[in-house]
């Protein structure tokens, strides 16, 4: 291969890939003795999260009450340890050099987060055995927990947001949204981590969802797939940029069902009990109990 021929075309290209000016926005300028974000370690994480939380479904198939606390405690420890440079690699990602001063003060900062976050799994486990328990009630076609836990889409997904979300508020900067955006890849459901969630949520086949950052989602709430809880608009500062941080997507109460590729935009509030129909859009608060259908089409 003649690369003589063409080594002013490669020179002159690297020169203008390298310009500060061209690559200062897209480059990532790693630090040495920092670690840097890995997805396959986070899924390897994820991994190890799921099967403590449902153990024997995931991970490690041959569990049984004798074996049981060995096998959660070597994953336990592997997980502390994945974690915790993880969370580390987040901290130096954001490089907040005002708050930690040193890299050793980031890396104690990330193994007391990790340990947090390792303190929270059993109550984890228990919100995500309501949901478990919201997708067996809620559809007539599951056999059995395991079946829910092995087959639906919306467990992963939900259980990928419990986990993030609860990193996110433990202060995780980064490493949350990759969590969320591996369950948006797994499954066709996009949840932002800083959205709340109650408990017995169960999202019905589930391709298509979306819920934005600041959705709040009471208890007993059940969502079919193509549902968007989005944001109506996005207001803009003086200088024309998007405004962070404020409110802007909707509040589910308790008790409500809503059907398939359903819109329900902006910060408004949908009442208890309330059922909104399919494909429709929602921009303005629904009353407790309500029904929101489409109007039948005159013949």
């Amino acid at each position: 291969m003649n690369l003589h021929k063409y080594s002013e075309i490669i020179t002159s290209t690297v020169t203008e890939l390298s310009e500060y000016e061209s690559v200062k926005l897209l480059c990532l300028q790693h630090h040495e003795g920092e670690p840097y974000p890995s997805e396959t370690i986070l899924q390897e994480i994820i991994k190890l999260c799921r099967s403590l939380l449902f153990p024997g479904y995931f991970g490690h198939s041959n569990v049984n009450r004798r074996n049981i606390t060995y096998y959660l405690g070597v994953n336990t420890e592997k997980l502390y340890e994945l974690l915790s440079e993880q969370i580390l690699a987040g901290l130096c990602f954001i490089c907040d050099r005002t708050k930690y001063v040193s890299l050793e003060g980031m890396r104690e900062e990330a193994v007391k987060i990790a340990a947090e976050f390792i303190k929270s799994l059993p109550e984890l486990r228990k919100i995500l055995t309501t949901d478990v328990i919201a997708a067996y009630n809620g559809d007539p076609a599951a056999e059995s927990y395991g079946e829910v836990i092995f087959c639906y889409p919306a467990i992963r997904a939900i259980s990928n947001h419990r986990i993030a979300h609860q990193l996110l508020k433990l202060g995780v900067p980064l490493i949350p949204r990759m969590i969320s955006e591996m369950a948006h890849s797994e499954t066709g459901i996009d949840i932002h981590p800083a959205a709340t969630i109650g408990s017995y949520f169960t999202i019905d086949h589930g391709t298509g969802v979306v819920i934005g950052a600041t959705a709040i989602i009471g208890n007993n709430v059940k969502i079919y797939q193509g549902v968007t809880l989005g944001a109506k608009s996005f207001p803009l500062d003086e200088n024309g940029n998007p405004i962070k941080g404020i409110p802007r997507h909707p509040i589910i109460k308790d008790n409500v069902i809503i059907y398939s590729n359903a819109s329900i935009l902006g910060r408004i509030t949908i009442g208890e009990g309330a059922t909104i129909g399919g494909n429709i859009w929602v921009t303005e608060d629904v009353p407790a109990g309500a029904r929101v259908m489409q109007s039948k089409a005159r013949q």
